[in-house]
């Protein structure tokens, strides 16, 4: 009886730690995207500070450009996926041409801007944590901080940018090829006429399953940017420290991704966005 007891109280423990670590980097990135806004409307809107757009650009070449190969490979194939996986269920009915219709509604509402965020978050998301946290261990972030250069203006302002407009493009890219490949899969080994498909896609979907989509990507970017730069920021402990902030961004990013996806479909639901 004391053994269950014991199990059970350390079980709580670990529950409730969790629940607290939660709480904690929620908090920790919202304070953090603050001074992100603060910085982005100082420079923007009240132009008392010069905007690095030359670092942005770069940011968004380095994580966004070098992304898209792979996003489009992984986007098609979801496609095809989708593609045989639905067709043997829907011919029972008769409805093979409805391949064209899930996988509209699948791609551009969930699985385009998801899947692009979880490949970004692998490709792009630790190397930022990385990079910071490199600079942190060879005292880089102390040195600009010497010279009154605030760190969250300078790294991490262009590299949460780069995350967001990059995965909003992302999203477009993926929600693109995985309906291509739908349908080429569709055409050619399905058998289903061209123009049916064609018609059933652009029938199927709203101008509300497009922006709803990219919405969620741009939360998304965000949510990647954030969490890679804390991480990058206090990172302690050396080289084992960089270690632990690119597994603890690639962790930590694709979770809160998932949770934001289900607020938001929850909410899109309760409104009537579907």
């Amino acid at each position: 009886m004391s053994r269950l007891i014991v199990a059970s109280r350390n079980t709580a423990n670990r529950w409730i730690n969790g629940v607290l670590s939660t709480l904690e980097l929620v908090g920790a990135i919202t304070l953090l995207g603050g001074l992100v806004l603060k910085w982005l409307h100082r420079a923007v809107l009240l132009r008392q500070v010069r905007f690095g757009f030359p670092a942005a650009v770069a940011q968004i070449v380095r994580v966004g450009v070098r992304s898209i190969s792979i996003v489009m490979l992984v986007s098609g194939c979801i496609g095809i996926i989708l593609a045989l996986q639905t067709s043997p269920s829907l011919a029972e009915f008769g409805q093979t041409d409805k391949v064209a219709n899930l996988i509209a509604v699948a791609v551009f509402r969930e699985l385009g801007p998801l899947v692009a965020a979880i490949v970004l978050t692998g490709f792009a998301g630790a190397s930022i944590a990385a990079e910071i946290g490199t600079m942190v261990v060879g005292e880089e972030i102390e040195a600009l901080e010497s010279m009154a250069l605030d760190p969250v203006r300078f790294l991490v302002v262009p590299r949460v940018l780069a995350t967001t407009m990059s995965l909003v493009l992302l999203a477009v890219i993926g929600d693109l090829t995985s309906v291509i490949m739908g349908g080429v899969t569709g055409v050619f080994f399905l058998e289903i006429p061209y123009e049916l498909y064609k018609n059933n896609t652009i029938d199927q979907l709203k101008v509300s399953d497009f922006f709803t989509g990219l919405f969620k990507a741009g939360v998304f970017g965000t949510i990647l940017g954030l969490i890679a730069c804390h991480n990058g920021l206090r990172v302690t402990g050396g080289a084992a420290g960089v270690g632990r902030a690119t597994t603890d961004t690639v962790v930590q990013t694709v979770v809160m991704v998932v949770i934001a996806d289900l607020i938001f479909s929850a909410l899109f639901y309760a409104l009537g966005w579907n």
